[in-house]
This record gives structure tokens, C-alpha cells and sequence, in this order.
């Protein structure tokens, strides 16, 4: 495995990797969730790339960006254990160059869901993995389903610049008590924890409702807040049914539908989804 920090030493490296190339952008402190974007790289691709980089462009100024987990060390033990080929862990300077100005907008699509609690943000997670894809020039990449709306954005910034790139997600991998794995869920306390179990627990529910034959998704979005009510620990942000491809809100779920929902435990800022049918 080699690991590189320059834009230069990327680039040379990249021209050495055998094709087809699969990328995994993560901001580390990595977890099994990671890692099984990893696993779906090395069994489809003949090299694989990691990106470590916080993006301090998708961070409003109150959100986490200092105190983000990171440990580098580990995440490169991990990664090596994974048969990772080539690890890029760029500075901020090596990425946004003094005098970079550009930024990707993919629209409406990220000013819903975390977008209206997360201005900015979308266009900061379009921007640096744009960035990455130029540097890395990837045939595939690899992205969680836990990520559900990033997933969304990513394919139509794929679609409307014409990366020759395939879009690969990955199911969302979760603890045996169905919490979906995070590098957030560290500042979970005890208590914390174990409320924020409802969260899945409430999407599990609506798919129940779902499949037992409820199709209006102001009753399906009252069943998520009626499970998530129950814990005083949790606020619950908000609880979205919404059409998988716009995600914009729907009134009745005849097909297929995301839910969606994000909620503060603690100091964790916690999202988690299914998707209906």
C-alpha cells in the first residue's frame, strides 16, 4: 500500500495502477461501514483508492469540523489490512490551492432534507469529490446508502458533468441493534446509545405499515415521530417521505420511496434511511 499526500504524488502514482480504478472518499476514522466500501472496491476493481480528507467546505462554522474524529494511524492499519492499493491523505492547501473559487452546485436537490438544515453543504461535498474525481480519474466509486441524499447528488453531478465514472452504493452497514455505523456515533454516551436505537427501530416500523398496506406518508412520517417520541434523548430534526430520484416530498407512496430522517442525540448529529419498495 502507498500512501501519498501531494497532488504530484498522486498523480504519479495513478499513472502505475492497473485498471479498472475504484475510488472510496471518506473523511477516515474509519469504521466497518468504510471498510465494506473497500471490500466492494477490491472485488470489482484491479486497484483501489482511499481518500482521507476532512472537507471543512461542507461544515457550516457551528458544526464539527474541529472537533471531527481522526485518527490516521489506524485508519492506514485498516486499510492495509483491506489490500488497499493506493491511499491519498491530502492537506487543505493540497486540495482548495491558494485563489481556488470554484464551487459545484448541484441545484435543488441539495437544498432539501440535510440541505435545509445544512446550507452549503451539498456544495461542498459536490466540490471536493468533483476534485477528487479529476485527480484520481476513478472508473467506479463508492459511496454507503446510509448517505442516502449524498448518493443522490453525487449520481446527478456524475449525469450532468459526464464523468465517465459508475456510481456504486453500498448498503448501509449497522450494529447488531440496527443503529447504522457512524463516525459520530463516538460521541454517543451510554444512555445516548442505547436511545438512539429508536432511530432504526422507527424506520423498521414505517416499512411494517408500509407493507401492511398504509400508503399515505403523513401517517407513514407520524409512525417515525411516534417510536422516536418515545425517547427524551432524542430531537428529532426531521422525518422525510420523499421520491427517491427528486426527493421531493410525497403525498402518497404507491412505488418506490426514501425515508429519511436526521435527529441530535447528545453532541451527535445522527441520519439514517430505508428505502420503500
Amino acid at each position: 500500500m502507498k500512501v501519498v499526500t501531494t497532488v504530484a504524488e498522486l498523480r504519479e502514482a495513478r499513472e502505475h495502477l492497473a485498471g479498472p480504478v475504484g475510488l472510496v472518499p471518506t473523511m477516515g476514522y474509519l469504521h466497518a461501514g468504510h471498510l465494506a466500501l473497500v471490500r466492494a472496491a477490491r472485488e470489482a476493481c484491479a486497484s483501489v483508492i482511499v481518500s482521507i480528507f476532512v472537507n471543512p467546505k461542507q461544515f457550516a462554522p457551528h458544526e464539527d469540523f474541529t472537533d471531527y474524529p481522526r485518527d490516521l494511524d489506524r485508519d492506514l492499519r485498516l486499510l492495509e489490512e483491506a489490500q488497499t492499493d493506493l491511499v491519498f491523505v491530502p492537506s487543505t492547501e493540497e486540495i482548495y490551492p491558494q485563489g481556488f473559487s470554484t464551487s459545484v452546485d448541484v441545484g435543488a436537490l441539495g437544498e432539501r432534507l440535510e440541505g435545509t438544515s445544512r446550507p452549503g453543504h451539498f456544495r461542498g461535498v459536490a466540490t471536493v469529490v468533483t476534485r477528487l474525481f479529476c485527480l484520481t480519474q476513478p472508473d467506479r466509486s463508492y459511496f454507503g446508502q446510509k448517505d442516502a441524499q449524498q448518493t443522490v447528488v453525487i449520481r446527478r453531478l456524475v449525469s450532468d458533468l459526464g464523468f465517465p465514472i459508475e456510481v456504486v452504493v453500498v448498503p448501509t452497514v449497522r450494529e447488531s441493534d440496527g443503529l447504522a455505523l457512524s463516525s459520530r456515533n463516538i460521541y454517543l454516551n451510554r444512555d445516548e446509545r442505547n436511545a438512539s436505537r429508536a432511530l432504526s427501530a422507527s424506520l423498521r416500523s414505517v416499512r411494517a405499515t408500509w407493507e401492511a398496506g398504509e400508503r399515505d406518508a403523513r401517517r407513514l412520517k407520524r409512525v417515525v415521530r411516534d417510536v422516536v417520541g418515545g425517547e427524551p434523548l432524542i430531537h428529532l430534526e426531521y422525518v422525510s417521505v420523499a421520491n427517491v430520484e427528486t426527493l421531493e416530498e410525497l403525498d402518497h407512496v404507491d412505488s418506490r420511496a426514501l425515508v429519511s430522517l436526521a435527529a441530535v442525540v447528545g453532541k451527535a448529529r445522527l441520519i439514517d434511511n430505508i428505502t420503500l419498495g
